[in-house]
């Protein structure tokens, strides 16, 4: 309900191909899934949804011209190396969403960046990769190049602020990832507006570091968890080779969960201090 917003007005900026990678996306997913589950032996569980919640934000984090076959590459890499290998739903250390994305990335960088502009289709880069600066009014509705379920920062502050209402999701990853961003950036000379409105980082601020089960269990691990990813997609974005870094901050800090979880564990009610 909370990517509903979001999958909307990707249909409306880019129509009815949008639907469709969404649709394969879900369908791959959910199909990888419940393969598995009956070669294994184990229960199927597509019914939790899990499946197609990580097929629709694979599918947002695509851009409109993809072939649709790469699409259901990635959901197949999503579900079967990002979930299964490690054991399926809450033994997966990292989101499933973000490692599709990376293999896809790194296998097919050129479609995975062949950005079109909303209602044209017309090739162009997004506003991180070099095109012009658009208005920010432009970036907060939605009408900008870019993947699909990411340009429109209404649609996914409404999905965030949903979740948290429903207490789904936990305040502190969001701000620390929203506020490192754009403190980071305007300390060293950037347009802290444009880069939260820019890119991926609402979309992972909200929906993907916010995984339970891929993100800590303390509150302080989460503040810290939001924070790293915020100062690494700042570093990548202002000095590294992609002018995009979402996806690997997330995946980074996923790594460090545990050690997060280990170092900012809360004392017994009681306990003594070490």
């Amino acid at each position: 309900m909370a990517l509903a917003p979001a999958a909307t007005l990707a249909v409306f900026f880019f129509g009815l191909r949008a639907l469709w990678l969404m649709l394969v996306s879900v369908g791959v997913a959910v199909g990888t899934e419940a393969l598995i589950q009956k070669l294994t032996g184990r229960t199927i569980t597509i019914r939790d949804y899990s499946a197609a919640v990580t097929g629709l934000l694979l599918a947002f984090n695509v851009p409109a011209s993809l072939p649709l076959w790469i699409v259901a590459i990635g959901a197949i890499v999503a579900i079967g190396i990002g979930k299964h290998v490690f054991g399926g739903l809450g033994n997966n250390p990292f989101n499933p969403a973000l490692v599709g994305r990376a293999v896809l990335l790194a296998s097919w960088p050129a479609q995975m960046t062949a950005w079109v502009a909303p209602f044209t289709f017309l090739t162009t880069a997004t506003p991180l990769g070099g095109a012009a600066k658009p208005a920010y009014s432009a970036m907060f509705l939605g009408a900008i190049p870019g993947s699909l379920g990411e340009t429109s920062a209404l649609a996914l502050i409404v999905g965030g602020l949903y979740l948290l209402w429903r207490g789904i999701i936990d305040w502190r990853i969001p701000a620390g990832f929203i506020g490192t961003v754009a403190v980071f950036t305007f300390a060293f000379g950037g347009d802290p507006i444009f880069h939260v409105l820019a890119g991926g980082l609402l979309l992972g601020a909200f929906f993907m570091a916010t995984d339970m089960v891929t993100s800590p269990v303390t509150k302080r691990g989460r503040l810290v968890m939001g924070i790293g990813c915020g100062l690494i997609t700042s570093i990548i974005r202002l000095w590294g080779g992609y002018p995009e870094g979402v996806t690997y901050s997330i995946l980074i800090m996923n790594a460090l969960t545990p050690l997060i979880d280990r170092y900012t564990k809360p004392v017994r009610f009681g306990g003594a201090t070490k």
